[in-house]
């Protein structure tokens, strides 16, 4: 079982698949900061809002008589999730570009050898027929 996994470990595929998720984790890390630090608040000076702090409400924050919050506000953080899909899209598109740009090369395949021409058919054909 120890060889099993030592061959499948040296076959290649697992060292490709860990360096696609390191560079994958790091385009993303690059890809989010370019929206949280650049898009979004380029978008947020053509709104005049900042889009990440779009929220809706359900409960407010309870706070004690100090000051303190006692009970955290319950809200659903809509300009997070549109944060997060435009980071999606980002991300989602390149590979989908790469991925199709792979599979045209794939279905350029070398052209399957032509046959014999004419000429060499017919001297086949004479030679068989010579052979009898």
């Amino acid at each position: 079982m120890l060889k099993e996994f030592r061959d499948f470990i040296n076959k290649g595929n697992v060292l490709d698949l860990a360096v696609a998720v390191i560079l994958g984790a790091a385009f993303g890390k690059i890809v989010g900061s370019m929206v949280e630090d650049i898009l979004m608040p380029v978008i947020g000076s053509i709104f005049s809002v900042n889009i990440a702090d779009w929220k809706y409400v359900m409960k407010e924050a309870v706070l004690g008589a100090d000051g303190s919050v006692t009970t955290a506000a319950v809200e659903f953080r809509i300009g997070k999730f549109i944060q997060t899909v435009i980071d999606f899209i980002l991300v989602a598109f390149p590979v989908f570009l790469i991925i199709k740009a792979v599979n045209k090369m794939k279905k350029a395949a070398p052209p399957e050898p032509a046959g014999p021409s004419t000429t060499d058919a017919l001297l086949t054909e004479i030679r068989d027929l010579l052979k009898k």
